[in-house]
């Protein structure tokens, strides 16, 4: 099995590219906001939220990891600032590489005015209902822009399963096919 994930920050396509994957590979998606949407109404954007979305996560990722499943994709917004993410992001992969499996990175960055407009597409709001108040989902994507390094630095990424991708000026098809060339899948 490949694992893919697929960082960056909010609103750059991750989920959009990788349900592109989806159409042109025999890999699954599990973006991020999946387990955010099932438990948000009932507990908010609560630490006990996140405690049991992250729960929830790694027993579908143990369980994936166990099935003769082709591919798996995960999205995940990583705060390179932030040990913890750099953690978190080591024991998922630990989960796909502890049973033969290969791990690809794919990076995607754009700039800030596409992630605004692309904060407010259909396709984004149809599968983050989290997101529909979009002034709301603004002033996040701004703060946390601001409180955080959400693409990594030359070099510290020093994977060989790994690619960068600037989304601004092409379309989720288009990159998809690009990863899908990049690792074979």
């Amino acid at each position: 099995m490949k694992f893919i994930l697929i960082f960056g920050p909010q609103a750059v396509g991750k989920m959009t590219i990788g349900h592109e994957l989806e159409k042109i590979t025999s890999m699954k998606l599990f973006h991020n906001h999946q387990t955010i949407e099932l438990l948000s109404p009932y507990f908010g954007f609560t630490p006990e939220m996140w405690r049991l979305s992250d729960l929830f996560r790694k027993e579908i990722f143990e369980q994936m990891s166990l099935t003769d499943s082709p591919g798996f994709m995960f999205t995940y917004v990583w705060g390179f600032d932030l040990p913890s993410d750099w953690k978190y992001v080591d024991e998922l992969c630990d989960i796909f590489e502890s049973k033969g499996h290969e791990v690809c990175f794919v990076e995607l960055e754009a700039d800030i005015e596409e992630r605004l407009t692309r904060n407010k597409s259909p396709h984004r709001l149809n599968h983050k209902p989290s997101k529909r108040d979009i002034e709301r989902s603004e002033k996040d994507l701004i703060t946390t822009m601001e409180h955080h390094r959400l693409n990594s630095l030359p070099g510290e990424i020093t994977r060989e399963n790994y690619i960068r991708i600037q989304t601004s000026s092409q379309t989720a098809a288009e990159t998809a096919l690009l990863i899908k060339d990049r690792f074979q899948l």
